[in-house]
């Protein structure tokens, strides 16, 4: 059996700016090349595990452990944290007027790989990703998220993950703001990088059950309060989806 890509181990974190305690004791494992998704309400500590995870500096570890690939993430900096394969889809992509999607990328690949990348190898890579995610090759030439869409936003963001080739991908909010067909697409982007390298890991973190009919995850977590309180199969999500979080709620530590 493989070693672990992840572990997080009674994390505990808090706002650094006024010291609220958000992660109240974290505990999560994820192997290559499986999907996890977490399920949880507004202000569970969903989104903020993702960017502790990814070394945000709005929040500080007070306590636990989180191990990535045998190291120790906790005393990596945000750029060795990508570099070594960690990657983050926002919720909220920012704008970065006058830089192209293909410059950004070449200056991410670059950061990634530890080494220059040829100017036309880069580009028959790029062409090459955006067939297969279905995208329009003047897409690469627009600044990045200015002007753009919701789905157009987040399809970029698959984009990225396609060059970037992470080893573990953190996928925070994707489907906030998407319709239907735009989700579809993203899903389908996602789950076409799955299959092309299995043994890559997806953590999925989302309100609502209906991303996941698109993502099929192996193991799906249930969030209240700061704590991952119950794990269970994808039928997890449907009951979450009938009843909504008051259980949990209501008894966080019978979970």
């Amino acid at each position: 059996m493989s070693e672990p890509l992840l572990t997080i181990s009674n994390l505990h974190a808090i706002i650094a700016e006024d010291g609220t305690e958000i992660l109240k004791g974290v505990d999560l494992e994820i192997a290559p090349g499986r999907i996890h998704a977490i399920m949880g309400p507004n202000g569970s500590g969903k989104s903020t595990l993702s960017k502790v995870l990814t070394g945000h500096p709005a929040y500080e570890v007070t306590e636990g452990e989180v191990w990535f690939k045998g190291r120790n993430l906790l005393e990596m900096e945000v750029d060795e944290r990508a570099r070594a394969g960690l990657f983050l889809a926002f919720q909220y992509p920012v704008d970065i007027p006058g830089v192209s999607i293909a410059n950004f990328l070449r200056a991410a690949v670059q950061a990634r790989r530890g080494e220059e990348v040829d100017i036309f190898d880069f580009q028959e890579e790029l062409l090459d990703r955006m067939r297969l995610l279905e995208m329009d090759p003047a897409f690469a030439s627009r600044n990045v998220n200015e002007g753009f869409s919701g789905g157009e936003k987040k399809r970029n963001e698959i984009l990225q993950l396609a060059m970037l080739r992470p080893d573990l991908a953190i996928m925070d909010e994707t489907d906030s703001g998407l319709d239907i067909d735009a989700l579809k697409v993203v899903s389908d982007g996602v789950n076409a990088l799955h299959r092309e390298r299995p043994e890559s890991a997806f953590l999925l973190i989302t309100h609502y059950q209906r991303i996941l009919n698109y993502i099929q995850p192996d193991v799906v977590h249930v969030m209240v309060q700061g704590r991952i309180v119950e794990s269970g199969g994808p039928d997890l999500a449907q009951r979450l989806e009938e009843q909504g979080y008051e259980a949990w709620r209501a008894e966080p530590s019978a979970a």
